[in-house]
């Protein structure tokens, strides 16, 4: 297992190198750059200007940008810095994708904690009242967009003053106890958690119901059945185990569709991630953070994957890493 790891550890290297690059030309096919918009701003001298592009150079040709970004990466580990935060761009996108990874998880536990219940349930109850219950919220699930259903839940949040409108803390958030505190980050994280794991809970319902379903007419669960086994062992011990394995390989998509949507999630209720720096930041032009942010999300996603294969291996020992 360890040559495997270290195996898809090296292959994100040349996945990151092509992302880099294609970032890179698409920052720099638009016109303009940060630097330019700070040479219209009459109280920045153009010498001062100049000496930026000079500093940072950003005044050589592009290839050779390039590729000091990518030594200074590979070999300073620094991704660069901010024009607009005046603060390296690993301090910047430190704390964005600490609260990134804070929604995308909430929305994780949001989807996996609904989908495996309801998913079971509608497997047992096939066919029932329970069943077509729980179709139409996979179905409403996923016929309403995360954008338009972020928008409904500030909607309700204004209506009813049950939850907060937007960001992550309160205004008096630091002379709160740590307790008080924790519980601040929750009140306002459980809208955007909703809003981020509600379509994907609705594909993994579906999913766990027809994994369900199969092993349920399984020869080994009729043989289980057959010799009296309660039917809450037979759904518990036996069939939901088994179904489980198809479905782990879907957790690093999972976090791929959580990340995906966080992002969207991030920029209309105002939480602070990584998403909505990145946003900010491409408004900006500042260079050096869209690229950390976008290098950042993508090493998430694909360790994601790889994780997904590991847990996948350790469920099913008849699965060889190779």
């Amino acid at each position: 297992m360890r040559t495997y790891v270290l195996k898809r550890l090296l292959h994100l290297v040349p996945l990151l190198l092509g992302v880099s690059l294609v970032t890179f030309t698409l920052m720099h096919l638009a016109p303009g750059d940060y630097l330019d918009a700070m040479r219209a701003d009459p109280m920045v001298s153009p010498e001062a200007v100049d000496a930026m592009r000079a500093r940072f150079g950003l005044d050589r040709p592009l290839p050779v940008q390039y590729l000091v970004y990518l030594r200074n990466i590979f070999l300073r580990f620094d991704f660069g810095y901010s024009f607009a935060y005046h603060r390296p761009v690993f301090e910047v996108l430190g704390q964005g994708l600490g609260n990134t990874l804070l929604l995308a998880g909430a929305g994780a536990v949001v989807a996996w904690g609904l989908a495996l219940p309801l998913g079971v349930l509608s497997a047992v109850r096939r066919n029932r009242w329970q069943d077509r219950l729980c179709s139409f919220v996979a179905f409403a699930g996923l016929s309403v967009p995360e954008v338009f259903l972020a928008l409904l839940l500030l909607l309700l949040a204004a209506s009813t003053g049950w939850f907060p409108v937007g960001g992550m803390r309160s205004l008096d958030f630091d002379t709160f106890p740590w307790w008080r505190q924790a519980l601040d980050v929750l009140h306002h994280l459980a809208l955007p958690a909703l809003a981020v794991g509600l379509a994907p809970m609705a594909a993994r319902m579906r999913q766990v119901r027809a994994s369900m379903l199969e092993v349920l007419q399984a020869d080994y669960v009729t043989t289980a059945r057959a010799k009296g086994v309660p039917e809450a062992a037979v759904v518990g011990r036996h069939a939901l185990r088994n179904a489980l394995n198809p479905l782990i390989t879907l957790f690093g998509y999972t976090l791929g569709f959580l990340l995906a949507g966080s992002f969207l999630v991030e920029v209309v209720m105002s939480w602070p991630g990584l998403g909505r720096l990145t946003v900010t930041a491409l408004f900006q032009r500042d260079l050096y953070v869209v690229m950390g942010s976008v290098l950042l999300a993508s090493a998430v996603l694909v360790l994601g994957n790889l994780l997904a294969d590991l847990l996948l291996a350790l469920s099913d020992p008849r699965i060889a890493l190779e």
